[in-house]
């Protein structure tokens, strides 16, 4: 049955809320996860900023209405966010 379930796109709405992939990339002393996710069969941009401050873990979550067919444009794109927010924002990301 549940094969019949997801050839005619009933139910499967737990994947749709679990992450597709994550990895990791350093920038500046910052570490941005990619986290995208299935939505809608396209992945959606989403990521974490965290950094190291005083012995105290910071962290940023974001996400983009940007959608992309492969995972792999969508990891790609989510650290060129994430480093684009660390160079325009700095440390200010955590406020």
């Amino acid at each position: 049955m549940s094969f019949l379930k997801k050839l005619f796109g009933l139910g499967g709405s737990e994947e749709a809320q679990a992450p597709a992939a994550e990895k990791t990339l350093e920038h500046d002393g910052y570490v941005i996860r990619a986290t995208p996710f299935k939505e809608g069969g396209r992945y959606q941009l989403c990521g974490v900023i965290t950094k190291t401050i005083g012995g105290v873990e910071h962290k940023h979550d974001f996400i983009r209405a940007d959608t992309f067919v492969l995972i792999e444009d969508a990891i790609e794109m989510t650290f060129f966010k994430g480093r684009q927010l660390i160079d325009q924002q700095g440390e200010r990301i955590f406020r």
